[in-house]
C-alpha cells in the first residue's frame, strides 16, 4: 500500500459527497437520524415479533427477519459515518475503516438480494404448489437456504474487500460517495483495474441480474396459477399473500439498476449519490413498514403481544 512514486500511502480517504449550508447541514442531520432510528427500531420489531409470536413461526417470517438483518447492516454500515461527517464535517476516513464498510455494505447488500429470491420461492411454493408446500420447505431446508445464502454472501464480499485493498491510491483519495462503496473507491485507484471491473461486472450480472431474473420467473408462475383460479375472493387472496413482497423487490431494485445499469459520466455523480441514498437509507426504512402496513398476521401478532403485555400488568 505504500509503493506510490510521490510517498504517498493509503492512510485515510476523504468523503466528498455532500456540501451545504450550515442551516441544511442541521436539517439534513435531523431527516436522516429520524429515518435510521426508524429503520433500525422497524427492523427489530419485526425481529422481536417474529422470535416471539409462534403464528409467526413459518417460513416467510423467516426470511422475512433475515432480510430486516440485511438491512440494518447495510445500513447501519453507511448512514451512522454519514450522520458524524455531516455534524462535525471531518470527511475523513481511514482505509482500514473504508474497507470494513466496504466489506458489511456488500454483506447486506447480497443477504438482502439472496432473501428477496428466497422470498419468491417461498411465495411460488405456496401459491403453485400449495399441497406440497410443508414437504418442501421444511425447517431444516429453509435454514439451509439462509445459512447458504449469508456464507456465499460473507465470501464473496470478503474476496471484493481483500482485492481492492490490494490497490493503490497514489493521486486522488476522494470518494465521489458518502460511502466506501466498491465503484467509487475503485474510481480513484492509480492501479491497473481492469481487471476488478471485469470481475464487478460478472459477479453483478450472477448475483444481482441472476437473482433478479429467478425472482421474475416465480412471479411468472405465482400470477399464472393466480390466474386459473376461478374465484374473484381467491385470486384476491392468493396475490394479497404476495403483494407485500412484490413491492419490496421493486422498491429495492429499481434503483438499484438505475444506479448500475446506466452509463457512467461526469454529470451522473449527483444522481448516483441520491440513488444510494434511496436503496440504502429510505429502502430498508420501507421494508418492514410495508410488511407491517400490509399484513394482517403482523397486526395480529402486535396486537396479542400488546393485550399479553396488559394482562401481565
Amino acid at each position: 500500500m505504500n509503493d506510490c512514486p510521490n510517498g504517498s500511502s493509503n492512510q485515510e480517504f476523504t468523503i466528498v459527497a455532500f456540501s451545504m449550508s450550515s442551516s441544511g447541514q442541521l436539517e439534513f442531520f435531523l431527516g436522516i437520524l429520524v429515518i435510521y432510528l426508524i429503520t433500525v427500531l422497524a427492523n427489530l420489531a419485526i425481529v422481536f415479533l417474529v422470535h416471539f409470536v409462534p403464528k409467526l413461526h413459518t417460513p416467510m417470517y423467516f426470511f422475512l427477519v433475515n432480510l430486516a438483518v440485511a438491512d440494518i447492516t447495510s445500513s447501519s454500515t453507511c448512514v451512522p459515518k454519514l450522520l458524524f461527517i455531516t455534524l462535525t464535517q471531518d470527511h475523513r476516513i481511514f482505509f482500514s475503516c473504508c474497507m470494513i464498510q466496504l466489506y458489511f455494505f456488500s454483506l447486506g447488500a447480497h443477504g438482502e438480494v439472496f432473501m428477496l429470491t428466497s422470498m419468491a420461492y417461498d411465495r411460488y411454493l405456496a401459491i403453485c404448489k400449495p399441497l406440497q408446500y410443508y414437504t418442501i420447505m421444511r425447517k431444516n431446508v429453509y435454514i439451509a437456504m439462509a445459512a447458504s445464502c449469508w456464507l456465499f454472501s460473507a465470501l464473496n464480499s470478503l474476496l471484493h474487500a481483500i482485492l481492492t485493498s490490494l490497490l493503490q491510491f497514489c493521486h486522488s483519495h476522494e470518494i465521489n460517495n458518502f460511502f466506501c462503496d466498491l465503484n467509487s473507491v475503485i474510481a480513484v485507484s492509480t492501479s491497473n483495474t481492469e481487471s476488478r471491473k471485469i470481475l464487478i461486472f460478472f459477479v453483478a450480472c450472477a448475483v444481482f441480474l441472476g437473482q433478479f431474473i429467478l425472482t421474475v420467473i416465480s412471479y411468472v408462475f405465482i400470477f399464472s396459477a393466480i390466474l386459473i383460479i376461478r374465484s374473484s375472493r381467491g385470486r384476491m387472496k392468493a396475490f394479497s399473500s404476495c403483494t407485500s413482497h412484490l413491492i419490496t423487490v421493486i422498491l429495492y431494485y429499481v434503483p438499484v439498476f438505475f444506479l448500475y445499469i446506466k452509463t457512467d459520466s461526469e454529470d451522473s455523480k449527483e444522481q448516483d449519490t441520491l440513488l444510494s441514498m434511496i436503496y440504502l437509507v429510505l429502502v430498508p426504512m420501507l421494508n418492514p413498514l410495508v410488511y407491517s402496513l400490509r399484513n394482517k398476521e403482523v397486526w395480529g401478532a402486535i396486537v396479542m403481544l400488546t393485550n399479553n403485555k396488559i394482562l401481565e400488568l
